[in-house]
């Protein structure tokens, strides 16, 4: 306690210097925009997404700071905390609403309108927002000590080496520069096969690589510990599952479906893909369920305590009385802010919630906006288990509308709208923790930032209906594209217990995978997601795990100096990644318009082409960490 007490932050709570300003705002919208739309075109790809906060502030300072020649670090801070929204909310939208897109391919519904997106959206984002103010006390103040909040703490580390924002910045630039040169390569002028891929027809499985920087970012960032868990889930789909199936059961039909298919017959069509597709996914899904059932089980005891202590600090209020960086939003603009919202998923038609509906997402909202303000603190935003906390209101709010009579396709559509708001609420709870955190330790004024969160979910919230509308008139979900994973995995929860179709015998395989995996004490959602994902997505990751053990193992260098080459290369990698999403949203608009840029007829480079050009990669991703020259 009396640590916390005796903190100071960056700037004292005395000091008044400029936080919302035009150049903030704007900036910090722009952001929130790009980053999501990037960060929605990564997730429907590899079902996860990154963090923005650290790319945003460093493009904030070198703006703020360099071109503009201002030195304000608490405006450069509400930059990132107003873009950083962008990418919470795409992360909590994009792992389940795509199933409502992907019912109606299959007739069952129409697709569903902008309205309903973008409201659902902004409900989420908003109930997030203000659910995590009255936390704050509670966990930033009095926990500063113990709780770290890795992304918060190390964003607030750049924004203070501010000196460095220039260069760190170009650094964010040259990534999304040449990784959208990259994508375009591949998926625009098609020369590079984006799979790179060899076949074991003696054994039946399958091992290869996809040629896209984003991938090879997100292993870097992820690490490899994190990277080596997925891909051995690959592999053991891939290269034991898939060569089992083959091997036991050759001549048998298909399972659970086309029974005049047989197990061969299938191979022989669409090679281990095939059998992927129609085996290895429910296994899959079976075992990302429960590692999102076992991480919540295992926060228990951390949820308990947090929400007494949240309700301890909601009922004294502020503490410390009214300084500067210890004012929140009020209490009553939060409940009516609540209320709002509540009243608005029930009463709105576009959104098929009914009084039940908006009574499970009170109650899960603020349950899992605890617990993914304190989880964050403890393990990151990047392993916070939004998807695992998806599935749990999932599985729990469709056992409930359907004992509640509303069955078929409305009790489904239903379903999906409350886990999709629980989940943009848990998203934008965590991302709101890290940057209350940053602002914390800089002496930013904590309403402002809370206003500037509100802004940032409203200005993504307005973006993401159209993002999803473009890549789905482009490409379609569910296909090699936008593959929409973790939708995928929600529509068939939701498909299995409302009509009782799920093919069990798969998916409780996947259950007791997933249990043995948390018994010889291995991750088990890492290991899941690489089970349910197609082998050349984890492969490439794996590839930037390697890179990044690379750099963390070198023992010739001082610690200064590799944590610095480690942090250029993240924010390269972060570069990347919103570089060809970009690219891919730019892909999708002519797409839609008709346009094709493919010269593939013409030149074709193979799969050669393909590891040389993941080599050059590789060699981009060194010249701007291991190989950056620092300034005198």
């Amino acid at each position: 306690m009396n640590e916390n007490k005796e903190f100071k932050p960056y700037i004292p709570a005395e000091k008044v210097t400029a936080e919302m300003t035009v150049t903030s705002v704007l900036m910090g919208v722009i952001l929130a925009i790009v980053f999501g739309a990037a960060n929605a075109y990564l997730g429907l790809r590899v079902g996860m997404t990154v963090s923005a906060s650290i790319p945003a502030a460093v493009i904030s300072m070198g703006v703020i700071r360099v071109i503009m020649k201002k030195n304000s670090i608490l405006e450069s801070n509400l930059v990132q905390t107003i873009g950083s929204a962008g990418e919470s909310l795409a992360a909590g939208a994009i792992f389940t609403m795509p199933a409502l897109f992907l019912w109606a391919e299959e007739g069952l519904c129409d697709k569903p309108s902008l309205v309903e997106i973008t409201l659902i959206a902004l409900c989420g984002g908003v109930l997030g927002v203000l659910f995590m103010v009255p936390l704050r006390n509670a966990l930033i103040v009095k926990e500063h000590a113990t709780l770290l909040y890795p992304e918060g703490t190390a964003c607030a580390d750049v924004l203070l080496a501010g000196e460095e924002g220039g260069a760190n910045a170009s650094t964010v630039f040259s990534g999304m520069g040449l990784a959208a040169v990259f994508k375009f390569v591949v998926d625009g002028l098609k020369v590079i096969p984006a799979d790179v891929s060899a076949a074991f027809t003696s054994l039946k499985g399958e091992i290869g690589m996809e040629v896209y920087p984003a991938l090879l970012g997100v292993g870097y960032i992820v690490g490899p510990r994190v990277a080596s868990f997925m891909f051995v889930g690959s592999i053991v789909g891939w290269l034991v599952i898939i060569p089992m199936i083959c091997l036991f059961g050759p001549d048998t039909w298909l399972y659970p479906a086309d029974p005049g298919v047989t197990i061969s017959q299938l191979y022989a069509a669409g090679g281990a893909a095939a059998i992927w597709s129609k085996y290895v996914k429910y296994i899959g899904a079976g075992a990302i369920a429960t590692g999102g059932i076992i991480s919540l089980i295992k926060s228990l005891p951390l949820i308990i305590s947090t929400f007494r202590d949240s309700m301890k600090s909601m009922k004294g209020g502020s503490v410390k009385g009214t300084a500067r960086t210890d004012r929140d939003l009020p209490m009553n603009f939060i409940l009516i802010g609540i209320v709002a919202m509540v009243v608005i998923i029930w009463a709105v038609p576009a959104i098929p919630v009914n009084p039940l509906g908006a009574l499970l997402i009170v109650i899960f909202g603020f349950f899992f906006a605890t617990v993914s303000s304190r989880m964050v603190g403890m393990i990151g935003s990047s392993n916070n288990p939004v998807s695992g906390m998806a599935i749990a209101t999932l599985l729990i709010s469709t056992m409930v509308i359907k004992s509640s009579g509303q069955t078929g396709i409305d009790g489904m559509k239903a379903a999906i709208a409350i886990g999709s708001v629980i989940c943009i609420i848990a998203a934008i709870a965590g991302d709101t923790s890290q940057d209350l955190k940053t602002g914390y330790l800089l002496g930013a004024t904590p309403k402002t930032q809370q206003i500037g969160e509100l802004i940032g979910v409203v200005a993504s919230g307005l973006a993401i209906g159209g993002v999803l509308y473009l890549l789905d008139a482009a490409w379609g979900y569910g296909g090699a594209e936008v593959p929409a994973p973790q939708a995928g995995l929600m529509k068939m929860i939701v498909e299995g217990i409302m009509g009782g179709n799920l093919p069990w015998a798969l998916v409780f395989i996947g259950v007791f995978l997933a249990l043995g995996m948390e018994i010889l004490r291995i991750p088990v959602m890492p290991f899941a997601i690489g089970l349910y994902l197609p082998i050349y997505l984890n492969a490439t990751i794996m590839i930037g795990g390697v890179v990044r053990m690379f750099m963390d193992g070198r023992k010739n260098v001082d610690e200064e100096t590799k944590n610095d080459q480690v942090t250029d290369g993240t924010l390269y990698c972060a570069g990347m990644i919103a570089g060809e999403g970009l690219v891919g949203i730019a892909l999708a608009i002519l797409a839609v318009a008709g346009i094709s840029l493919d010269v593939s007829g013409v030149v074709n480079f193979g799969n050669i082409g393909g590891v040389v050009l993941m080599i050059i990669m590789i060699l981009t991703l060194l010249k701007f960490s291991l190989w950056k020259k620092k300034k005198a």
